[in-house]
């Protein structure tokens, strides 16, 4: 919006105006429709839901939307109109990224839901106990690969932190520091979560894939955080 002047002759409501957005259904957002106060009311009241997985990705989200200021602040730095371009094709990398965590937010308590709707199924017969069996294990994998694609979103939103410390704007070289934290905590709070969630899963070769994969996201995510720290610690 920035980068592009959509809101230079008045504000711009992407709600309002992008008809992707228009089209999306409410429903399916009722943790990130909320407003901040009612978002940490609900998480600190007794239901387990939204837990640590939409936690995780809503750090997530506001960590990228650091990395994003920030090149939407280099965007328009008064000298710098030959890096227009550079710097308004990150911003949009990070509104996509940002998109993306906003909606695992409410995907990652949708995943505990099913669970929980899988485990009340009757179990009276064979019949019922099998299907209940199948049901459980199907929503624990959605479980699972939720907070898995939270943890890949946050280490690629790393990336932008990274090119927002080196080159970006200098005054906003800290933001970009808290960027990263943020990814990184986004990227291990949902690694515990795929941990946990794993614990209560029979297939052996789907835990022990996905297991590898959030070993590595975490690796990743932990030299992306050092690397960034060690180029904002520099500049400030």
């Amino acid at each position: 919006m920035k980068s592009l002047g959509l809101d230079d002759l008045g504000p711009f409501d992407p709600q309002k105006k992008v008809i992707e957005y228009m089209l999306e259904e409410p429903g399916q957002e009722r943790l990130v429709r909320m407003d901040l106060k009612r978002f940490s009311e609900e998480t600190a009241s007794e239901s387990p839901a939204p837990g640590g997985g939409s936690v995780a990705a809503y750090v997530g989200a506001l960590g990228v939307a650091l990395g994003t200021m920030v090149a939407n602040l280099s965007a328009h730095k008064r000298g710098w109109d030959d890096r227009w371009k550079e710097f308004s094709d990150w911003a949009v990398k990070g509104e996509n990224l940002r998109h993306e965590l906003l909606l695992l937010v409410d995907e990652d308590t949708r995943a505990f839901d099913r669970i929980m709707a899988a485990m009340g199924l009757p179990k009276g017969s064979d019949e019922e106990k099998k299907a209940r069996k199948t049901a459980i294990t199907e929503a624990t994998k959605g479980a699972i690969n939720t907070p898995l694609r939270t943890m890949q979103v946050c280490v690629e939103s790393m990336g932008l932190m990274k090119a927002m410390a080196e080159h970006g704007l200098p005054a906003s070289v800290s933001d970009a520091g808290v960027g990263a934290l943020c990814a990184r905590t986004g990227a291990l709070g949902a690694y515990l979560n795929v941990r946990i969630n794993c614990a209560g899963l029979d297939d052996a070769a789907f835990k022990d894939d996905v297991l590898k994969k959030a070993e590595a996201l975490k690796s990743v995510a932990e030299q992306l955080e050092a690397e960034v720290m060690a180029l904002t610690l520099a500049k400030v």
